[in-house]
């Protein structure tokens, strides 16, 4: 229990450090399934979650949604998969999700494993690694090999980032800052000019999906378990794959799904108007906030893989995102790392660590 209660205070600082009054409003807000807030519903429930994702017509190009959002991050791109409806939307979907199928996986893991044991050396020898830095590599490497990019994945990460981290800074409520929108145009044309001709939304729409929620999810999942003491766990094979699973949950690298309902309805009972914003609180939805990780007494998958959404538009990278950070854990299990440094990261577009060191325990 001291164990967990040290993960959860490291784990807590990504928030109120970088998004102070988010947490705080959502932390105040959490004692209702839903709560309407004016034309906002802050909705924290696991079914009122499910039933707005499945059921509720949504906007899914209106401003402040991701669809928006990811128009926004690649220069006003369309046709992003986010901001999708119908045929087209299920064309994309299932291309891309047939790229990260069983097939598809096993090829990809052919290229990170090998990263894996080159970056991990050092902790043999009593060396530190920088988990950041060694997702933002693990990252841009699985981007250039789903879409037969020749460009330095690293170089790809960082231009992925800085895409995703502009164009939310360009959308801050409040003034406008001075050239945040310049800003966020230039980042989003040198991550498609590293991406080269393919089907440029799209392209970079995996991209920056990819890297920002693999440098928020990795490093974060990996303080929890060095905090909480859970190599034992990530070292048993049966237990292995469910530990990666509740990590996934804790950790929520995507805490918040902000909508816009398209027409009326209701959510966990609260009637919705055509227009209204929805707050879907992924990190309430999967307990998060209140049930800690053990793969001996796991959440259970219906609420495990809440923090990748729900029916036709959950995320179809999701399988490849637990293969990942199952190596990961297998790979560090040996070392028993404990961490030595971390400093969040203000300016990411997802709450997460600017850099997260660790060397072998004992």
């Amino acid at each position: 229990m001291r164990g967990h209660a040290r993960a959860r205070r490291r784990d807590r600082r990504v928030y109120l450090r970088s998004h102070p009054l988010l947490f705080g409003l959502l932390a105040a807000t959490r004692g209702r399934p839903v709560r309407r807030l004016g034309r906002t519903l802050l909705v924290h429930d696991a079914g009122a979650y499910r039933e707005a994702l499945t059921r509720l017509p949504l906007d899914r190009t209106a401003a402040g949604t991701t669809g928006g959002a990811a128009r926004a991050a690649l220069g006003g791109s369309g046709g992003v998969l986010f901001d999708q409806e119908g045929s087209g939307h299920r064309a994309d979907r299932r291309g891309l999700a047939g790229e990260l199928g069983t097939a598809s996986v096993a090829r990809l893991r052919s290229v990170w494993q090998p990263l894996l044991v080159r970056r991990l050396s050092p902790l043999a020898e009593g060396g530190e690694v920088d988990l950041v830095e060694l997702s933002r590599e693990l990252a841009g490497a699985v981007v250039c090999a789903l879409l037969d990019c020749a460009a330095d994945p690293r170089a790809v990460a960082r231009a992925a980032a800085e895409a995703a981290a502009a164009s939310v800074r360009s959308h801050l409520p409040g003034p406008r800052r001075p050239g945040a929108q310049a800003a966020a145009a230039r980042a989003a044309d040198r991550l498609r000019r590293l991406l080269g001709p393919a089907d440029e939304a799209l392209s970079a729409m995996v991209a920056v999906a990819a890297v920002n929620t693999t440098v928020a999810a990795l490093p974060r999942s990996v303080a929890w378990c060095a905090d909480a003491g859970l190599w034992d766990q990530a070292a048993d094979e049966a237990l292995l794959p469910v530990l990666a699973d509740e990590l996934l949950r804790v950790t929520a690298a995507s805490p918040l799904l902000p909508r816009v309902a398209a027409s009326q309805g209701s959510v966990g009972g609260c009637p919705v108007r055509g227009g209204d914003r929805l707050l879907l609180v992924a990190r309430h939805a999967a307990e998060a906030h209140r049930r800690d990780p053990d793969a001996r007494e796991p959440a259970g998958p219906g609420l495990a893989h809440l923090v990748f959404g729900a029916g036709p538009h959950a995320c179809p990278g999701a399988g490849a995102a637990r293969f990942l950070l199952t190596d990961v854990l297998a790979a560090l299990a040996p070392y028993r790392p404990v961490v030595t440094r971390a400093r969040v990261d203000r300016r990411a577009a997802l709450p997460g660590w600017r850099s997260l060191t660790v060397r072998a325990g004992s």
